[in-house]
């Protein structure tokens, strides 16, 4: 259902509360740059130190914003399959296309626990779900035969794969038949991911250049291979770029010295690192963003 490039959008701050202003300034510098849909309040959007006030009222201001020009899958996810649920049907009823959940986090639950907290939030609400697996964020790794059951759900449509591996993307590709799109949850495996199987990506360096990583998919869709290769290989640097530290540091650092945010963040994340951010600088001076 979920197909092409979709970018994990920041949450911009301004004295430790959400800047409105500058995220809506935001959300058109991405649909006018191309991006097939947004993401917010995911782990590039902080959401994990966002209340849970806030992470609604982001969730509905996203959506207001956008009115139905690309489309919106709105973070939802908990290690509280309960709070899952709950999220994630405050996202349907203000119109979000799409809910992506977190595979749960800290509490480490097993692969039966794993199946069980999706196929639950799945009855519980009629919304197209994306599952997100990111085992270096959550200690725990999804692996390819809970996908096998989950694609006989029929609103799971999709997984955010992130766990690093292309094997684990293409077993997954293979064992769903179809029935779940794979997005690479990593910039650098995007072209990868694509060439064996998968429909796009949630992106975080799309942030900066969504244009360019929507193209890579828009080429490749198009059989233009050579050329999708081209435009992802120019911008490749960048996707380390943005890791330099824990994400979403450097990429709203980025952003930041684009003109575009404040660059702040929320405590435990803090300012890049000087030298780091020297870098950073010469990266996007490369590029020709600054």
């Amino acid at each position: 259902m979920f197909e092409g490039a979709f970018t994990a959008i920041v949450t911009p701050f301004k004295n430790n509360e959400v800047d409105y202003k500058s995220f809506e300034k935001l959300i058109e510098f991405q649909i006018s740059g191309g991006i097939h849909g947004l993401v917010p309040c995911g782990t590039t959007g902080e959401s994990a130190t966002l209340s849970h006030q806030e992470h609604k009222d982001v969730i509905k201001f996203t959506i207001d914003v956008v009115k139905k020009r690309v489309p919106v899958i709105a973070g939802s996810g908990s290690n509280s399959t309960a709070e899952a649920i709950e999220l994630t049907k405050f996202a349907k009823s203000v119109g979000a296309e799409g809910a992506l959940l977190i595979t749960p986090y800290y509490n480490k639950p097993t692969q039966e626990g794993l199946y069980q907290h999706y196929k639950t939030v799945a009855e519980n609400v009629a919304i197209p779900i994306v599952v997100y697996n990111v085992p270096s964020r959550t200690g725990v790794n999804m692996l390819p035969p809970v996908f096998e059951r989950l694609k006989e759900i029929r609103n799971i449509v999709a997984v955010k794969e992130a766990s690093g591996n292309i094997n684990q993307g293409m077993d997954i590709i293979e064992l769903t038949e179809g029935k779940m799109n794979v997005l690479s949850g990593d910039d650098p495996l995007y072209l990868s991911l694509l060439a064996v199987g998968g429909k796009g990506i949630i992106s975080v360096v799309s942030n900066i250049i969504p244009g360019d990583v929507a193209e890579v998919y828009n080429l490749f869709k198009k059989k233009d291979g050579n050329k999708a290769m081209e435009v992802f290989y120019r911008y490749y640097y960048l996707t380390k770029s943005c890791f330099y530290e824990t994400n979403p540091i450097p990429v709203k650092t980025a952003l930041k010295l684009m003109g575009m945010v404040s660059g702040e963040m929320r405590l435990p994340l803090c300012s890049m690192n000087k030298s780091n951010e020297e870098k950073l600088i010469l990266d996007l001076q490369n590029y020709n963003l600054i």
